[in-house]
């Protein structure tokens, strides 16, 4: 028997049919799920110092499980001292069951980690897909605080096949992330 992730399983038994009921859809297939999760890190002071990406880059890979990607800048902004093709960030995109097993760690072990955590706010991007801001990208336990070098944010896209806000906030609530009470 092969392994399945929790939250794989737990979409199937029960969040499908709870949004079936909930929305009235007709077939399995109206029904939002989550296609992809997306970690984005950009590093501004990267201009200064290019280490400073290979670090995030490696702490993306260690936090997501797969390996992240350079994010490069598009053109030449003087001011910034940026020239196009400097590496300026890092991302990494998870999809099927890392991105299940990602989002059972962020739920279960980050999220309760944060420092005064009231909820996230609900807004979304009106096509259904929800982005959060992680401050500090310590409150994931894979990240040693004793090597890290900076403290840099993180952003988390959560790329659903909802077509409206509402169905993407129900299926995120179902999934158990923590929403603020409006």
């Amino acid at each position: 028997m092969e392994y399945v992730p929790t939250l794989k399983n737990r979409y199937n038994e029960e969040i499908i049919p709870a949004l079936m009921k909930d929305f009235g859809y007709k077939s399995v297939m109206q029904v939002p799920r989550l296609e992809k999760i997306v970690l984005n890190q950009g590093v501004g002071q990267a201009v200064a110092d290019k280490k400073l990406v290979d670090v995030a880059q490696e702490e993306l890979s260690i936090i997501s499980g797969q390996k992240a990607v350079q994010t490069l800048s598009k053109k030449d902004i003087s001011n910034f001292k940026l020239r196009k093709n400097m590496p300026i960030g890092t991302r990494v995109t998870l999809r099927r069951d890392r991105m299940y097993e990602f989002l059972e760690r962020l739920i279960n072990v980050a999220l309760p980690r944060i420092r005064d955590f009231k909820g996230m706010n609900t807004k979304m991007d009106g096509r259904g897909n929800f982005t959060m801001g992680i401050t500090e990208q310590i409150i994931f336990p894979e990240v040693d605080i004793d090597k890290l070098s900076k403290i840099m944010g993180l952003e988390i896209t959560f790329v659903t096949s909802a077509n409206t806000d509402e169905e993407c906030l129900a299926l995120l609530k179902e999934f158990g992330i923590p929403f603020k009470k409006q």
